[in-house]
């Protein structure tokens, strides 16, 4: 049994399998889940667990290369925003549309309890050496 990091057995499998450019989409509840990309939904209760919780554990565990979110975030979302450009000084935006077209093409989607808009951004994984 795992003592640290993540301890759901189908998110800490997931992100074994995952390699250099592969993308992860980390979404609030209400982010439409395209079919094909593996999914592991987190999502308790409204809130629960909540973006920032589970993106902050992703990042420990993940290299990422690059993120992408909806621009419209940055006016529907403050907590969100303020986040995203915490842990990703380069954050690229696309359409809040783009985003979900871009999500059919990622690898894994980690789907978390958050009730606030536009809690979504797909990341790009990248290799530690």
């Amino acid at each position: 049994m795992k003592k640290a990091g993540i301890l759901n057995r189908h998110l800490s499998g997931a992100l074994a399998e995952l390699g250099h450019g592969d993308g992860v989409l980390v979404c609030d509840a209400g982010m439409p889940i395209p079919v094909g990309p593996r999914v592991v939904d987190l999502a308790f209760r409204a809130g629960v667990p909540s973006f920032a919780e589970v993106l902050d554990g992703l990042l420990e565990e993940l290299v990422v290369e690059g993120a992408t979110a909806a621009h419209e975030v940055r006016g529907a979302n403050p907590e969100a925003t303020a986040l995203l450009d915490a842990r990703f000084p380069t954050l690229s935006t696309v359409s809040h549309e783009e985003l979900k077209s871009l999500s059919a093409g990622a690898k894994l989607i980690v789907r978390t309890g958050e009730a606030r808009p536009y809690a979504n951004v797909l990341l790009r994984c990248g290799v530690f050496f």
